[in-house]
């Protein structure tokens, strides 16, 4: 696998406040990272900065072995990380294929001078990402508010694919979700890894961690504290490893 996002000695400050203090992380392509830590341990922050929201204080970031530094989302999206938050920032009321291409738009001439949107190319090109994602979802034309928790995931995820994003930030993508909601989530973290795609997971629930997670990064205080393969792993202790900061 190749290194994929590769960040050493990363700090972040606000004021006298150290949100982060020299954390070192890599993630390969077709990986899942998971990151957990209790609330206050810089995943937010961490997030943060690695989706070009905010700018750090210190370190460094490379991205297939480039350096690079985000000047905002779009920027970071533009070079290939995309982060899909809680909120998944989509609207519910438009329907799929207008949330899939939401700033990314595909027009044609109509008459010299004039350019329209490509409506057939856009629900064409949606319905192919979605299959790409083991979707079965037939009208791309449905309106996103009925869809279910993880078929928006898939919504989000499918416009992260469209901008060719070869590292997906996911930050508690199974929150509030029932279980058949949780595991469809889960089995579109495990599609992306089949990929090829860099995953990094940030997740409250140790049994989503466990079951799809390659390794797992333990964040407290700002401060990477523990790292470890999750092959042997069980959600009780990994639970203990986030409270005490070993494994």
């Amino acid at each position: 696998m190749s290194l994929a996002l590769e960040i050493s000695a990363l700090s972040k400050s606000y004021g006298a406040v150290h949100a982060l203090r020299g954390v070192d992380m890599t993630v390969h392509s077709g990986e899942v990272l998971a990151l957990c830590g209790d609330n206050g341990a810089g995943k937010s922050t961490l997030i943060r900065v690695l989706s070009g929201a905010h700018e750090p204080t210190g370190g460094q970031m490379l991205l297939f072995g480039k350096a690079v530094q985000f000047k905002s989302p779009h920027d970071a999206l533009r070079q290939g990380i995309a982060t899909i938050y809680q909120d998944l920032a989509i609207a519910p009321e438009l329907n799929i294929w207008q949330n899939v291409f939401m700033g990314a738009e595909i027009t044609r001439t109509l008459v010299p001078g004039l350019r329209v949107l490509d409506k057939a190319a856009m629900r064409a090109q949606a319905a192919k990402l979605l299959q790409s994602l083991n979707q079965s979802i037939l009208d791309v034309d449905c309106a996103v508010s009925q869809l279910s928790g993880g078929q928006r995931q898939a919504v989000a995820i499918s416009r992260a694919l469209l901008w060719k994003a070869r590292v997906v930030i996911m930050d508690e993508p199974t929150a509030a979700l029932g279980v058949k909601e949780t595991a469809e989530v889960l089995a579109l973290v495990r599609r992306l890894r089949e990929a090829g795609v860099a995953v990094v997971l940030i997740s409250h629930s140790m049994d989503d961690v466990v079951a799809v997670a390659d390794r797992v990064m333990v964040l407290k205080s700002g401060r990477k504290v523990a790292e470890s393969v999750t092959r042997g792993l069980t959600p009780t202790l990994l639970a203990q490893a986030v409270m005490s900061g070993s494994f």
